[in-house]
């Protein structure tokens, strides 16, 4: 219950940094973010997509953990027992270049410490750093369940991806064969198509000559941007129907450097329209090349190595780099008048490596890969069927897209960080997979490459429960309730979950059968990428990224917060700036001052609300805009369309509670009638209005709530409803008191224009004479517009020196003023000039509308009859106007 003294529980202004590390401090130790397995609350449940332990949190992660803490926040006070669980990815590409980079600085390699030495030396350089994330997320005000905080490589989690690794094996899912694989060079490892990033760069496209110097021999020109490439060659095709080459195809041609001939094919790939219509063919180094050496069995040599070296092809090039190389055939080709036409600049596109920024090398290497078409087609078919749904529906397709035409996963990597693959090599050739905690027969040797991160991320809805274990956490909590992640990394982060889960889910592991559906989670919530103010993506490179926890220094976590969750709809990015950051911080500062002056006027949430006979106006239409807003607000959340959420709220908030009933209930409040039946009011707004904040601003709506109401926290206050869905005394919508305010808002914002127009002074009063107000129903509200819009009741002789008229819903209210000479004669004529161009337009918008004959066959009556209307008052109001300005002279 609020005490007569409480705003003085406040302090004198909201200062974030005051305060939101003490209360977040405060709810971890009261455990209100602790989930409870045994506990009979309906569940909800996120898992967070795991940071990378080696770096920090970008505003793109701050966004999306702002809404994840949002929906959590929100279930919680609906009474779910809610469950978000932390945890980091060990990110093995990224950490094991970060120590290496680390020894070279102090004269070293990863052989100079051996395989188990490096690891060790991983691991304590991840002690070191894991923790800022943490300290990150407590900043942000992230509601984890840090008692359940996990990491890809600790012990139950390697377990599991050992586990699985098993089955999967056992079942023929998982094989080794030699493929083409994205390579990078430095790291000297195969890397997931997610780490390649595509760019335009400026090359040099050399067209050079097969075959015979003689144009009247068989020869065959080719063109291409990787000269080096063709010394690894098996091929030369064609397009079948293409006359030209007709009498080539089976014949062979001398490689210009090798000991070997090699054959013309003819396959449809092949473009008979792009430069000469013939194509060089390097199965080992293009994915096209592969492809058309699978189909016509041709020979697949690698003629480079591990670091892009030449090798194995015989010839003066051997040693060379790629780049080196690409320049020594370029000359040798010339010395032998092969170059047949001058090289010409040619931009085009090219992988590159995300975490060293060369260009990756396609190359032909024995891996790891993961048999995926059944994987996949379950994958789909939980969307199809609607186990799992997707938000929003337009990303369907691109997901169906991927998972229906999807090629096996490599899942090897030639690293050292990492969970190890569990495979063991026998002297004999022979290859086992022993179970956990089973022991490789003696004398094996366990294979040296790692697994894909992405491998063991895939598993982190259910392993981070426990699984293969049978756990109360697994039963409770899983599947779980929704993922929230980017559209980015659907592919290749969410279908590898979704074809892990469905797998285990379908083999009955742990348990899992008792769950009604064998998907990670039900729902999928995609969200945009997080673009500058100007709508470019954030970059190192163009220095435009923002560092959120820059932003809760300057502004505050609930500034940021609120700047986020403002713009979030499905699939959708989103634009900030500084200027959004303010306006969010300007929001915080507001619901301090409303509330602050609420508690100064003893607002109270303490006993029942008057009978509804016994409010005003503007209390019954403030309380009836607060159910309207709440139904706004959880239909938002519901749809995970939290921008409409929060515009709902800041609107009302402002517009509505701040800039109308604040200034509407001061009139009541110095009524001695009104006052404690308004001060009751003001508490039965600014409550929900509150709780309905704060899971988007916690920490202001924290301290602001608990001074109003007294009660505990509003982490665990109950989510606010429409008081159609409770027990309260509000009652439905009272239309006549909506209409009231509303036309009283139109007569008092105009009479305001018409005083900044003239030029008066903000405090200064005048005299007024109002005509209408019976027949508008405001008799009553009279004493609102003297307060709100500085006028006096006209003397006896009043004289009117102005006059403006406003057309209310239901009459036009006349208003003469006693200006005493200070009217502005051209103010006054710019005013109603605009005014009358307002009607002039429409008057032309609904006049053509009207004379459209195909929209008055297709509408309904009743939006005709709508439309007639609004264009006989655009007529009335040009006819008043334009009379108007001609009295004051205008044109």
């Amino acid at each position: 219950m609020t005490t007569p003294d409480a705003s003085s529980a406040l302090p004198a202004a909201w200062n974030p940094a005051d305060h939101e590390q003490e209360l977040y401090r405060g709810w971890v130790d009261a455990g209100y973010f602790t989930a409870d397995a045994s506990s009979d609350k309906p569940p909800f449940s996120i898992v967070i997509p795991p940071p990378n332990v080696n770096g920090s949190l970008h505003m793109g992660h701050a966004y999306e953990h702002v809404l994840m803490d949002a929906l959590s926040r929100r279930r919680r006070m609906q009474g779910y027992e809610v469950l978000w669980l932390p945890g980091m990815d060990h990110a093995a590409i990224a950490m094991q270049t970060m120590v290496e980079r680390k020894l070279a600085e102090e004269g070293k390699t990863r052989d100079d410490l051996g395989r188990d030495a490096f690891i060790e030396r991983v691991w304590e350089e991840k002690e070191n750093i894991s923790g800022s994330i943490a300290d990150q997320m407590r900043r942000l005000g992230d509601s984890v369940d840090w008692s359940r905080e996990r990491f890809t490589m600790d012990e139950g989690l390697s377990r599991a991806v050992h586990t699985i690794f098993k089955q999967l094996f056992d079942d023929g899912l998982i094989y080794q064969a030699e493929r083409l694989v994205n390579w990078s060079p430095t790291l000297q490892t195969a890397v997931s198509d997610i780490e390649v990033k595509y760019e335009d760069v400026d090359g040099e496209l050399v067209s050079f000559r097969y075959g015979s110097l003689n144009d009247d021999e068989p020869h065959i020109v080719v063109a291409t941007t990787r000269l080096e490439t063709m010394l690894g060659d098996t091929a030369i095709a064609v397009h079948p129907d293409d006359e030209r080459y007709a009498a080539l195809v089976g014949t062979e041609l001398e490689h210009p450097f090798l000991d070997r001939r090699i054959p013309v094919i003819a396959d449809d790939y092949v473009d008979p329209e792009f430069g000469s219509g013939a194509v060089k063919i390097t199965p080992a180094h293009d994915p096209n090349d592969f492809a058309i050496g699978q189909r016509h069995d041709l020979p697949m040599p690698t003629i480079l190595d591990e670091q892009a070296r030449i090798v194995d092809t015989g010839t003066q090039f051997d040693g060379l780099d790629r780049f080196e190389a690409r320049k020594a055939v370029c000359e040798a080709l010339r010395e032998q008048g092969r170059i047949v036409k001058e090289i010409r600049p040619y931009q085009h596109s090219v992988g590159h490596s995300e975490r060293t920024g060369e260009p990756i090398e396609p190359r032909l290497s024995m891996q790891w890969w993961v048999a995926v078409e059944s994987l996949a087609k379950r994958a789909g078919d939980a969307v199809r069927d609607g186990e799992t749904t997707i938000h929003p529906e337009s990303m369907e397709p691109r997901w169906f897209g991927w998972v229906d035409d999807m090629h096996d996963w490599c899942i090897s990597r030639q690293l050292w960080w990492g969970h190890r693959i569990p495979i063991w090599y026998g002297p004999g050739g022979e290859v086992v997979c022993p179970a956990p905690g089973e022991e490789p027969p003696a004398g094996y040797t366990q294979e040296t490459d790692v697994l894909d991160t992405w491998f063991s991320s895939g598993l982190w809805p259910f392993s981070t429960m426990g699984w293969p274990d049978d756990t109360d956490d697994l039963r409770k909590f899983y599947p779980t309730s929704v993922l929230v992640t980017g559209y980015d990394i659907l592919f290749f982060w969410v279908a590898r979950m979704m074809m892990f889960g469905t797998y285990v889910g379908a083999k009955d592991i742990a348990g899992l059968h008792q769950r009604d559906a064998a998907v990670p989670f039900a729902d999928l919530f995609l969200h945009g990428l997080v673009r500058d103010e100007h709508g470019r993506k954030m970059s190192k490179s163009r220095g435009n990224g923002i560092d959120p926890l820059d932003w809760v220094k300057r502004f505050g976590a609930d500034a940021l917060r609120f700047t986020l969750a403002r713009g979030a709809n499905p699939g959708s990015d989103i634009s900030v700036g500084e200027d959004h950051a303010q306006s969010s911080r300007n929001f915080a500062t507001k619901l301090f001052n409303a509330t602050k002056f609420a508690l100064m006027n003893d607002a109270t949430c303490a006993g029942d609300l008057p009978p509804r006979e016994d409010l005003t106006d503007a209390d019954r239409w403030i309380l009836g805009r607060l159910d309207e807003v709440l139904a706004d607000v959880d239909a938002g959340f519901e749809s995970f369309e939290f921008s409409k959420a929060c515009e709902a709220l800041y609107h009302f908030a402002w517009d509505e509670v701040c800039d109308w009933y604040l200034e509407l209930a001061k009139v009541q409040l110095a009524d001695d009638a009104l006052k404690a039946s308004t001060a009751r009011v003001l508490g039965e707004v600014l409550d929900p209005l509150l709780r309905a904040l704060s899971p988007v601003m916690p920490f202001v709506t924290e301290t602001l709530w608990k001074a109003l109401t007294g009660g505990e926290s509003v982490v665990v206050a109950q989510w606010p409803a429409p008081s159609g869905e409770q027990d309260g005394s509000t009652g439905p919508r009272d239309e006549q008191a909506a209409t009231r305010i509303d036309d009283l808002q139109k007569l008092i914002t105009e009479v305001r224009r018409f005083r900044s127009d003239q030029g008066l002074r903000p405090g200064q009063r005048v005299a007024a004479k109002l005509t209408g107000l019976d027949e508008a129903g405001l008799a009553d509200e009279r004493h609102y517009l003297d307060a709100l819009a500085r006028l006096d009741p006209p003397a006896d002789d009043f004289t009117a020196t102005a006059s403006i008229e406003v057309r209310l819903s239901s009459a036009t209210v006349l208003v003469d003023l006693d200006t005493s000479g200070t009217v502005d004669v051209e103010a006054e004529k710019r005013r109603v000039a605009k005014d009358l161009a307002v009607a002039e337009k429409e008057m032309a918008t609904t006049t053509a509308k009207l004379g459209n004959e195909q929209f008055l066959s297709k509408a309904p009556d009743h939006v005709v009859e709508k439309i007639r209307a609004r264009q006989e008052i655009a007529r009335e109001e040009i006819a008043r106007l334009g009379a108007k300005l001609a009295a004051l002279g205008g044109a």
